[in-house]
């Protein structure tokens, strides 16, 4: 639970003096998990990245070495993107879419109208969604997902998977790593790290935002 608790803090001070190198095994996982498990979407994703490029680009004061570093954040963490996001396609088109069909007194509880519509969502809008998911918090956790329930085929989801996972781990943490020797930022990783968690969750709220206008006009 203490773990949990600095993961969740982004407390990375604490985590590197505990865990040591063991810290890039914790960012892996956090990072598959956050993507992988439908269940779990309230993990730290972008802020994570960000914060984990800032600490990259800071010395130790006792060995003159950075604290973490910048290639294995890179690798290790595209490689827990791409797989959490296969896991949970797999999870979704294997348990996820025999749990939709399941019958209760007679009926689907997903109405089979539903899964043809999503299906047919994911053909044609599909590579967007999977690249644009992984900048939403929760619904970069149920993209995957609901992919796998719309049978999207697999080699059309692994490459923009792929593609998204890159731009995603790339693009925040080098943010992280060349914005944080602003002296602002540096001193403000909470402030910066909720920040980012605001901007992340822009989209839902606009677009919630705007149904509800449509409903009352």
């Amino acid at each position: 639970m203490e773990l949990f608790k600095h993961i969740l803090d982004l407390d990375f001070e604490w985590l590197i003096n505990t865990y040591q190198t063991y810290i890039y095994l914790i960012l892996f996982l956090v990072i598959f998990i956050e993507t992988g498990i439908v269940a779990m979407p309230f993990l730290p994703g972008d802020s994570l990245l960000f914060t984990a490029g800032l600490f990259a680009n800071q010395i130790d004061k006792t060995t003159g070495e950075p604290l973490l570093n910048i290639f294995y954040l890179l690798i290790l963490l595209f490689v827990a993107a791409v797989l959490g996001d296969n896991s949970n396609y797999w999870i979704g088109k294997t348990l996820g879419l025999k749990v939709m069909k399941i019958k209760i007194r007679g009926k689907f509880i997903v109405k089979q109208k539903y899964l043809d519509k999503t299906h047919a969502f994911y053909e044609k809008y599909g590579t967007k969604t999977i690249i644009m998911a992984r900048f939403v918090p929760i619904v970069r956790t149920f993209a995957p997902f609901v992919a796998g329930i719309a049978e999207m085929k697999y080699r059309r989801f692994l490459s923009y998977d792929i593609l998204g996972g890159a731009i995603w781990i790339s693009t925040l943490t080098c943010a992280g790593y060349f914005l944080g020797t602003i002296p602002w930022i540096k001193n403000n990783i909470e402030t910066v790290a909720i920040g980012i968690i605001v901007i992340s969750v822009l989209p839902i709220i606009i677009t919630v935002i705007k149904s509800k206008l449509k409903k009352t006009v």
